[in-house]
């Protein structure tokens, strides 16, 4: 083991070892958050702008956040968006563009207004709530309620109409909207605390606490030590072969016979 080859490959094997170190140590502070979330701070109503930005990804611990948007509805982007739950029960939701008052751009965010157990309940919500956009009362209406992550495009069911809408999705729902030229779009939605007309209220309960702690980050941590451990097993294991072998040829007749031969 002191034999200059042996003590080259031990200096190989701790480089590979510190950079296991490092690594595990890369994933140990990731795996603990010193900064958590407070406990309830989802449940603070805050201004939608102090929470998220147009066109900006809603990073995990704010999906669920209580916000208030204010705003006009604008009229013809009443939709429907079916296969949603309400306390167990599936109906629809009825969903509108709000246009937010007071920015630098045209600035929208998609609101899921209320809920509907019926597709006809829905619709003719929709067509209140378009005849009152449309009516001209100009005057800006705040929104509360939850700001979610947007779910997605999805593929209607088979038969459906393709234009049938089964997931929040304020991208699949812009594609619909109106006056959307130079429009600065939220990623997320919100989901109506209180709902308007004929509708119910969307039952959206706060979001769990999570953990501090990252379980997986942890597991990968102890991955990294145990692989730094493997390469100082490895050294240990080719030399002990190598001297071994030499030991072998020693103390084997046969092998000593074998290298004189050769």
């Amino acid at each position: 083991m002191v034999r200059p080859r042996w003590l080259a490959m031990l200096g190989l094997c701790l480089v590979v070892a510190a950079v296991f170190a490092w690594l595990g140590q890369w994933q140990l502070g990731r795996a603990i958050d010193t900064d958590p979330t407070p406990p309830g701070a989802t449940e603070v109503v805050q201004p939608i702008a102090e929470v998220a930005q147009p066109g900006d990804y809603l990073p995990e611990p704010l999906v669920g956040q209580r916000v208030t948007a204010t705003g006009t509805w604008v009229p013809g982007d009443f939709l429907i968006v079916t296969s949603r739950f309400n306390d167990g029960a599936e109906g629809y939701w009825v969903t509108g563009q709000l246009r937010i008052a007071e920015t630098a751009a045209p600035t929208s965010i998609a609101v899921a207004i209320g809920w509907a157990v019926t597709e006809a309940d829905a619709l003719a919500a929709a067509a209140q709530l378009e005849h009152e956009a449309s009516a001209g009362s100009s005057s800006p209406i705040a929104v509360t309620g939850r700001l979610i992550s947007d779910e997605g495009p999805a593929v209607p069911p088979r038969g459906a109409d393709p234009q049938t809408m089964t997931r929040m999705s304020p991208p699949a729902l812009l594609a619909h909207w109106h006056d959307i030229d130079g429009l600065d779009v939220y990623r997320p939605y919100l989901a109506s605390e209180v709902a308007q007309g004929p509708l119910d209220d969307i039952v959206s309960p706060p979001p769990a606490e999570g953990s501090s702690v990252n379980w997986l980050n942890i597991f990968y941590a102890i991955e990294w030590a145990v692989f730094a451990g493997f390469a100082f097993y490895i050294w240990y294991r080719l030399a002990r072969d190598a001297w071994e072998r030499e030991v072998e040829a020693i103390t084997d007749p046969e092998s000593r016979g074998d290298a004189a031969a050769s």
